[in-house]
């Protein structure tokens, strides 16, 4: 694995710190209506993309989710200016505000959505390694779903299909506990998730999905086990999740209680710690970062206020090829 330096905690507080303002800013907007449909946010989990993103190879592997997607294709490489203006609509966004906040893609990038059916993405990232396998490639597949989409029949499928064809692919579940309002307790007679790796004889275990260390770890031995040719791993990611569902979930489900222990071991406040425990950076220095971010977000923000939506012709654009319907008109 890559080391981890002082550099990488560095990287890891600024890049987390503003994943999280970027979603802040999405919230407030959403109430004034400038985000419509719905709005998923990550916040509480970016441990798991951020130690992820270390033991990737950035430009040969790959990556693909479900709906909770914006800050995921902006630690692959993506403008978060244009992921905002998706959020918003508009026509500089990544799929030029036809895809809106559940489905920010970037084949550029290696990022693959973004989905809204719930576990559809599954058998979907064993199909990207099955392409990287057959072209020759030795690129990977991190393919993440929800605790939720743990229990959809197509994980079973595409789990057997991946060890058959030792498939170079890595699925991590993200366990942030509930599945929208239902807890993992009530969705299943187990609750330890990573455990349906073991009837496929699929490497399998748990990981402190707070600690982006501990997330590197896992993913760069289950990234080299893929590239070797020896199949596919399941990890479980044990996180939490500190908004809701989405922007219209009450959370009567859980107590406020709850949210503060979980707050307790923050990842972003967890790095923060290792910085100035081992004086990584001066209080000046992280003052210096914490307003570059807060300036980034801004500039996305204006960005997307900024920028036109989309003319109706697109609608065509993106179903019809003009040669074969010389009728319509643009």
């Amino acid at each position: 694995m890559k080391k981890i330096t002082k550099e990488t905690y560095i990287n890891w507080y600024r890049d987390m710190l503003f994943w999280r303002k970027f979603e802040d800013k999405l919230a407030a907007v959403y109430i004034q209506q400038k985000v419509r449909g719905f709005l998923h946010l990550y916040n509480g989990q970016e441990a798991v993309l951020a130690g992820s993103l270390h033991a990737m190879e950035l430009g040969k592997d790959k990556m693909i989710t479900a709906y909770r997607n914006h800050v995921q294709p902006i630690g692959m490489g993506v403008d978060p200016k244009a992921v905002m203006a998706e959020l918003y609509g508009k026509v500089t966004g990544t799929s030029k505000g036809m895809g809106g906040s559940m489905h920010i893609f970037s084949k550029e990038k290696g990022f693959y959505g973004g989905h809204g059916i719930v576990g559809g993405q599954i058998p979907l990232g064993a199909g990207i390694a099955f392409g990287d396998k057959y072209a020759g490639n030795d690129g990977v597949t991190l393919t993440y779903f929800g605790d939720g989409a743990a229990r959809q029949g197509s994980l079973h499928e595409a789990f057997n299909m991946a060890m058959l064809w030792k498939l170079p692919v890595v699925f991590i579940v993200e366990n942030n506990g509930y599945a929208m309002g239902t807890s993992v307790e009530r969705t299943a007679n187990h609750t330890d998730i990573w455990k349906l790796g073991l009837g496929y004889e699929m490497p399998c275990g748990p990981v402190d999905g707070m600690n982006p260390i501990k997330v590197a770890e896992a993913v760069d031995e289950a990234i080299q086990r893929a590239r070797r040719g020896d199949g596919p791993t399941f990890l479980e990611m044990k996180t939490y999740r500190y908004r809701g569902h989405s922007m219209s979930d009450a959370q009567h489900y859980r107590t406020k209680d709850e949210v503060a222990e979980y707050k307790k071991i923050d990842p972003i406040t967890q790095v923060l710690d290792v910085i100035k425990d081992k004086k990584y950076a001066s209080q000046e220095e992280i003052d210096t970062i914490d307003k570059e971010v807060k300036a980034l977000v801004k500039e996305c923000e204006e960005f997307a206020e900024s920028s036109a939506f989309p003319e109706i012709s697109q609608l065509y654009d993106v179903v019809y090829e003009q040669e074969d319907y010389p009728f319509i008109k643009r």
